[in-house]
Parts: structure tokens; sequence; C-alpha cells
């Protein structure tokens, strides 16, 4: 089967959601890589100050993923998301105007509230759609793959906006990035509907203990939290392995780019092929174990220049293209009836106190003196137990792929 046929079957909203994904990546990703540089050389931060408004902005969208997707269960996507880009466009102004700490700290939280806004119900709507999807003979992880391939396709691109933006300034990149999110908001205050069918609204207490109690869904949460913090280890051990091979960090520009383009140009095929042949459960698990060969190659090979450090970025970048729509494509199975907003911002928190929690050890652990193959090899044992965590599927999940 070709990719053409699979596109051409989506419902005009799933279109317009994955449209979503690209548009508001592009206008994130024009602004946040050069917050760093800007908080610390135009404005004077301290690093400290630099990592912790930086931090701020993590916790305020990944830990508030929760609140969204309970408010989009409660009334609906259109609100959510619209309220959302509001925020995002005044606090992207914001930022362009700010010069103060505590000027930059409530742009900072009003940019990462924002998406924890959004981002849940949308990514909520997409897997319930594909759901639907499938029940008209199309593969939920096909289109969550898709999903994917929007998102980082935002992700290369608006950082090429952001730098052309920045030969002004960086409050033109910042009031770019904000005319990004009023199209957005334009484009979905018109095109999306105001009541979706067999979407029903539910109040908003009374999901959190049935969730807590769920033992499959949490071991999902853990599961998946275990590959978000290996994959953070983009930003974490692999600049701390190019400084060490090379001297310097420049190196690193290529290695995401190479990540970015393999997720661009193979996701769909690879989502297609693993689709016909592996459960959710499976490609979750054949994801991790890439993920964890590719920390084991630099553990293991460790005078081989940047090839070590390159054959990381592919195999974590292949396993990540089997977790991450598999793991999206299991949140419909487990979630309670009318709660998968709720479900899906949990995913993301429950996930991201994880990797909260592990980013803090792992920093301590490429610190600590020992040989520079041990926290690699660490690293490597993570997504490995990982795979022992995965819940079992029932009959209807075990043929969502």
């Amino acid at each position: 089967m070709t990719i053409a046929p699979v596109r051409a079957r989506l419902s005009p909203l799933l279109h317009l959601l994955i449209l979503t994904q690209l548009a508001f990546n592009i206008g994130f990703f024009a602004v946040l890589p050069f917050l760093a540089e800007h908080l610390g050389q135009a404005i004077g931060m301290a690093g400290w100050l630099v990592g912790f408004v930086l931090g701020l902005r993590t916790f305020s969208q990944q830990g508030l993923f929760v609140v969204g997707g309970a408010l989009a269960d409660r009334y609906g996507i259109r609100p959510v998301v619209l309220a959302g880009c509001v925020l995002r466009i005044a606090g992207f102004a914001w930022l362009g105007f700010a010069e103060e700490t505590w000027a930059v700290i409530g742009a900072v939280l009003l940019i990462g509230f924002a998406a924890a806004l959004f981002s849940p119900a949308v990514e909520s709507e997409v897997a319930r759609q594909a759901v639907v999807h499938e029940h008209h003979g199309g593969s939920r992880t096909r289109v969550l793959a898709l999903f994917t391939v929007a998102g980082q396709a935002g992700a290369f691109v608006g950082p090429l906006l952001g730098a052309l933006l920045l030969s002004v300034d960086y409050r033109t990149v910042c009031l770019g990035g904000a005319g990004i999110f009023v199209l957005v908001l334009a484009g979905h205050a018109w095109l999306l509907p105001q009541h979706i069918p067999g979407r029903e609204r539910v109040r908003v207490r009374g999901g959190v203990g049935p969730l807590l109690r769920n033992r499959r869904f949490l071991a999902l949460c853990g599961a998946y939290g275990a590959y978000l913090l290996a994959y953070n280890q983009l930003y974490l051990a692999l600049p701390a392995e190019v400084e060490r091979v090379t001297g310097s960090q420049e190196a690193l520009a290529w290695l995401f780019a190479l990540s970015s383009l393999l997720v661009v140009t193979a996701q769909l095929p690879i989502t297609r092929w693993v689709g016909e042949r592996l459960s959710l459960r499976r490609s979750m698990g054949a994801g991790l174990l890439l993920i964890a060969a590719g920390f084991a190659v630099v553990a293991a090979v460790r005078s081989a220049g940047l090839l070590p450090a390159a054959g990381f970025v592919v195999l974590l970048t292949l396993g990540q293209m089997l977790v991450a729509p598999a793991a999206r494509a299991w949140v419909p199975d487990l979630a309670d009836e009318g709660r998968l907003g709720l479900y899906t911002g949990a995913l993301s928190s429950v996930s991201g106190l994880i990797v909260l929690a592990g980013s803090s050890a792992t920093g301590a652990l490429l610190n600590s003196g020992l040989p520079a193959a041990v926290p690699w090899l660490v690293l490597a044992a993570v997504p490995v137990a990982a795979v022992m965590l995965l819940p079992r599927q029932t009959a209807t999940s075990s043929s969502s792929s």
C-alpha cells in the first residue's frame, strides 16, 4: 500500500489537526532555541538563572498537561485551543519586550501554560480521530505517525525562520512567533467545529482517582517516561560526548538536523512496515531496545570520532519512531470513557516528572568522574528496564497497529 491513499482517507478535521501541529512547532521553535542566548547576552542573566527560567517553562508546560487535558474533556477542544493560542500570542509578545527578570519569568510561564492548554486538547482529539479512522479501515498508528512528522517538520522549519528574523533582533523573532499563532487562532476560530461528533463533555471531577488506580496506564507512563528520559540525552549526554570528542559543540547542529531529517523522511514508511507486523507493545519494546543499543554503541566504541555519536542519534531516532506513535495510539485503549484528554495530558505530565527526576540523576552521573563509558552503560539499562514495564495488551489494542 502506498502512503497517498492513506492520507487521502483522512477526515478534514484530521487534516486540520495535523497542520495545527506543524504550525504550533514552527511558531514555537522559531522563538525558543534562541531564548537562552538572549537571556544570557542581551538581558545579562546568570547561567543558573537562565537554566531556572528554561526549567520553569518546561514545568509550566509538561507539568500542567493533565490540566489542559481535563479542561478539553469538560469544555471541548475548541475553547481550550483558542484560549491557548491567545495566551501564546500574549506570552511571545510579552517576552519580546521583557527586560526585567520578573517580566521574563511571567512571559515564559504564560508561554508554557498556553501549550499545556492547546497541546493535550489537540493530541487527544488526534488520538480519538485516529481510532475513528481505524474503524473505517485505516491505521491509527499511521495517523499518529503523520502527526509526528508534521511536528518534526515544524521543529526543522521553525529555527530557520527564527534565525532569519534574528538578523533584525530577538524582539522581531518573538513578534514573528506571535504572528504565526495569530494565524493559527484565526484559522481555528473559522475551521474548528463547535461540536465534534462522538465527543461528549464530562464533568471535571471524578477522573483522577480511576486514573491513579489504572495500573496498565501507569505502567505505560513509566515506560514512556523512560523513553523520554533517554530521548532527552540529545540535550544532556550527547553534547558532553561531542565536546569530549571534538572540543566544541559545533557538530550538534548537524546531528540534530540528522535526527529531524530521519523522522520527516522515514517515519511513515517505518510505521507502515511495523504496523503490518507488530502489536503496539512489541513496537514499543523494539523501539526501546534500539534506543538501548544507541547508548551501548557510544559506551563500546570510544575512539572513532563522531561516528558513535552519529550512531547514537540514528538508533535513538529510529527507536523514537517506533515508541512515540505506538504509545499515543495505545492511550485510547487504556483511558476511561470520555476521559481521553485527561489521560493524554497525564501521559505527558507523569512522564515529565520522571524526566525531571531522571535528568537530575543523569547530570550527577555524567559529572561523577567515572570512566566515560559507565554513564552510557547505565543509560542503556534504562530503556531495557522500561521494556519490562510495558503492560500486556488486550485483543482489541493488539490489533490497533
